[in-house]
């Protein structure tokens, strides 16, 4: 049975219900105890699990993530929450030089399962440096997994999946979303990785993103049907594992992609993905991949044009035109 919860209490679910099936989970960051979270999703938590497995720490991610990561390495599973992915390059070296790592560099001898979360890009008029679209940035380091969920279904079925995990794992959130309500089942259910999501089917273009601007794909989808044209929408739902695999198999039928990704242009995963797919579709291609970004500036803090520099059904619904309709 469904109902309709905030993505907040998907995620609250998600981490609570772990706990409970396992006593190595825990939880650390900032406010997440006391306070029951900067954003609330850890509300209840300490009330019900106690201060040893709900921890608030010090305003030092490089401290506390290199914690984590320890105790990761002696067997329990922790999740570290960032209040803020873009502060999460002040523990760089721990997340990326160490963690991912770990494994590869002992021999087999340490794994690293563990859980790195929080809110992730434009979190509305937070200004340039506490914006961050991590995912271009950490995508590219080898031994992480990085998972982006679109609404609270995703967002509790994949956090699951990745307490599960046995590798570290950057799960990316937005503060944007964290108030949106969606259906999620009652029962337990998990969300694999690597395996993309086919949100509406369509015969003349492709979409694929992940996260909040997967919403702004149906939603252009939607003003694109009046005209006559019929988006595919595919939430992709991780970056690695890519599902290459769905995105190819869509782009086959509809010889057209656009990728909407959030991140900057310039090394991102959306011109990844457009390279994979030109070189595995090149005779199915109509046109070239067409990409959307957030433009190639900081992130503004007025309203208008912070909306404006990142992506939206507007600018998606120019890019399916251009794709579509110019030779």
């Amino acid at each position: 049975m469904s109902r309709q919860i905030e993505y907040r209490d998907a995620l609250n679910e998600a981490m609570s219900e772990e706990m409970r099936r396992d006593q190595r989970v825990f939880l650390l960051g900032e406010e997440v105890a006391e306070y029951n979270g900067a954003y609330k999703v850890s509300r209840g938590m300490l009330d019900e699990f106690g201060p040893k497995r709900i921890i608030d720490t010090p305003i030092s991610e490089s401290g506390f993530a290199g914690m984590a990561i320890g105790a990761a390495m002696r067997g329990l599973r922790p999740i570290c929450e960032f209040m803020s992915w873009s502060f999460s390059l002040v523990a760089a070296d721990p997340i990326l030089n160490n963690a991912p790592k770990i494994l590869y560099m002992s021999g087999g001898q340490f794994g690293c399962p563990i859980v790195f979360r929080g809110n992730d890009g434009a979190g509305g008029q937070l200004g340039s440096t506490h914006s961050w679209c991590v995912e271009g940035l950490f995508s590219n380091v080898p031994g992480l997994k990085m998972v982006i969920p679109s609404n609270p279904y995703e967002a509790k079925g994949l956090l699951k999946t990745a307490i599960r995990d046995d590798d570290p794992v950057f799960f990316l959130e937005s503060e944007r979303m964290l108030g949106d309500k969606g259906e999620v089942p009652e029962e337990e259910y998990l969300i694999p990785f690597g395996k993309a999501n086919v949100v509406r089917e369509g015969t003349d273009c492709t979409l694929l993103s992940w996260g909040r601007p997967v919403n702004f794909a149906v939603e252009a989808a939607e003003e694109l049907a009046k005209e006559g044209l019929s988006c595919e929408v595919i939430d992709g739902r991780t970056i690695r594992p890519l599902d290459l695999e769905t995105i190819v198999r869509s782009v086959k039928k509809t010889n057209r992609l656009v990728v909407i990704d959030q991140s900057w242009s310039f090394g991102s995963p959306g011109s990844e993905v457009a390279s994979q797919v030109h070189a595995a579709c090149f005779d199915d291609l109509d046109n070239h991949v067409h990409r959307v970004h957030s433009h190639d500036v900081p992130a503004p803090y007025a309203a208008n044009l912070e909306q404006e520099m990142l992506p939206n059904a507007r600018r998606i619904c120019e890019a399916v035109r251009s794709c579509c309709y110019v030779a």
